[in-house]
């Protein structure tokens, strides 16, 4: 009697991450939808934001992370059980040391005296414990309430002594989106005064070298119309409400900043937003470029001028 081996089934295939080398700049996404074109583009915008997405071994979520020559991208097909995502905080870059968010108008970077709970700091902090309870968040710089955009965290304590210590080298670039009152003509300026925090909490400007610390001031425009101005602004020094209070030295405040000389809230916020984040990584010694858009209650400013 010829003797039969019982039946297996066939194991399925792990499906195995695809890769590829990226030959010239630009766009995450765009990138992906080019080396996969038989996948749909719905499909491959969700295993980015399920953060199945690496780019050099990192994790990116960002559609419009900008991608350079020689980086790998790898893509994993199966969706595995991700970390359940902070609610209200989009996450756009994660790895072993350090957390971007794009932070919303309106949400704390840190705690205060009346809000000690609902803050981007609170949120990250729950989020990386759900990994391991031992887990931590550090702030590394912060940006207003009510200023949108790239806000950076550390996850140990000593990658973030070594950025706010070498800040000056470590940040290349910060650059903001300033929606201010009245039509600026001049396609670009530079503004440079010294800065001085009251008890009452509110900065002022001078031309004293002795009255406070030098801030300098970058901008050039975007757009403008009889009533607004969109400015493109860059941080050479970065002091507390340095963009606010100069804005408001030119006649020029930004749109919803009452504190510091506005007289319109057209948008219901403050019209700021961190949009570039240029930075040396402090442990890889890699040069990390973030960028996101222009949020749309901003931009509605002088879409209306166009109809």
């Amino acid at each position: 009697m010829k003797k039969t081996r019982p039946r297996t089934r066939p194991k399925k295939k792990a499906t195995n991450p695809d890769t590829f080398t990226v030959d010239q700049e630009g766009p995450l996404l765009e990138k992906i939808i080019a080396a996969f074109p038989h996948k749909s583009r719905k499909l491959l915008k969700a295993v980015l934001r399920d953060q199945q997405v690496q780019v050099n071994r990192k994790t990116v979520t960002q559609f419009d992370h900008l991608l350079k020559p020689g980086q790998v991208v790898e893509v994993s097909w199966d969706k595995s059980s991700p970390k359940k995502r902070p609610h209200g905080l989009n996450i756009i870059f994660e790895d072993d040391d350090i957390i971007i968010i794009n932070k919303p108008a309106g949400l704390l970077t840190v705690a205060t005296d009346k809000e000690k709970r609902k803050t981007a700091y609170a949120l990250l902090s729950e989020y990386v414990k759900l990994e391991n309870p031992e887990n931590k968040i550090f702030i590394v710089h912060r940006i207003d309430r009510e200023t949108s955009g790239l806000l950076l965290f550390a996850k140990n304590e000593k990658i973030k002594h070594t950025i706010q210590e070498t800040w000056l080298t470590t940040i290349r670039e910060r650059t903001y989106i300033a929606a201010v009152e009245g039509e600026i003509k001049q396609e670009s300026g530079t503004i440079s005064s010294y800065l001085n925090e009251s008890k009452a909490f509110i900065v002022y400007s001078s031309q004293n070298p002795k009255a406070g610390k030098k801030a300098i001031t970058h901008y050039k425009t975007l757009k403008s119309n009889k009533d607004f101005s969109l400015l493109q602004v860059n941080l050479e020094t970065g002091r507390k409400h340095q963009i606010r209070v100069h804005m408001q030295d030119i006649g020029h405040p930004v749109v919803g900043d009452t504190k510091y000389g506005s007289k319109l809230k057209p948008i219901g916020r403050l019209g700021l937003h961190a949009q570039g984040l240029v930075f040396t990584h402090p442990k890889t010694g890699e040069l990390c470029s973030f960028k996101t858009g222009i949020p749309a209650k901003i931009t509605q400013l002088f879409d209306q001028d166009q109809e």
